[in-house]
């Protein structure tokens, strides 16, 4: 009987170990789901790590979730396994009309998608340069639709290639009167920052804010040689 008793708990901490081993030598998934946020073909500039999608799977034991961020070129990637996947836009993250509709994605191997939105305002024709001891920018906003105000546009100055609203080393915004004729191009002087100012070049982009919406579209990022 004693012999018995020895013998079991071994058992059960071989069947843990192997057990241990199996969850171990589980393969990573080497699949790629990619792609861009996009309206009328062209993709959505955001705030860098602002702005999620998220991935759904069934099967396993549970409905699993999947974040998915956008970067701020308005592009996205994840690695997952192989299946079938439903893509989602969440409700009040993005600068566009709330959409939750899902969209289906098969993988296998890779799948590239675009997500298409219907944005508030976008920003066009956007310039910038050195103009002495300034840095001048013009942009054209465009408004898509009409239920909703704009309420600021902002030019944003970095030192890195990430800018915006929480990465910049100096912004002047336009808002209220001198943004209620949209018909008209818009001009912005900023002086160049001191943090930059010895620099040989910054990034600029434009921003634009709707009201009651929290998240920004932006321009792309662009190189301001300032030496």
């Amino acid at each position: 009987m004693k012999f018995q008793h020895l013998i079991f708990p071994a058992l059960m901490a071989l069947a843990g170990l192997l057990t241990g081993c199996e969850k171990d030598n589980y393969a990573e998934p080497k699949a790629t789901i990619s792609g861009r946020v996009v309206y009328q073909n062209q993709p959505i500039g955001v705030r860098s790590n602002g702005v999620q999608l998220e991935l759904w799977q069934r099967g396993y034991q549970l409905f699993t979730k999947i974040p998915v961020y956008v970067d701020q070129d308005g592009s996205f990637s994840a690695t997952v396994f192989d299946g079938n996947y439903k893509l989602v836009r969440l409700r009040g993250n993005g600068p566009w009309v709330d959409n939750t509709d899902t969209i289906d994605v098969q993988v296998r191997g890779s799948a590239t998608i675009d997500v298409p939105v219907q944005p508030y305002f976008t920003v066009a024709n956007e310039k910038f340069q050195k103009a002495g001891t300034a840095i001048t920018s013009t942009c054209k906003i465009n408004q898509v639709l009409t239920t909703r105000a704009i309420e600021r546009v902002t030019l944003y100055v970095g030192s890195t290639q990430f800018v915006d609203i929480n990465n910049n080393a100096g912004n002047v915004s336009k808002a209220g009167a001198d943004l209620a004729d949209l018909t008209k191009e818009l001009s912005f002087t900023m002086n160049i920052p001191s943090s930059v100012a010895s620099k040989a070049y910054v990034y600029g982009r434009i921003g634009v804010k709707t009201v009651g919406v929290a998240e920004m579209l932006y321009s792309p990022v662009q190189k301001i040689q300032l030496k």
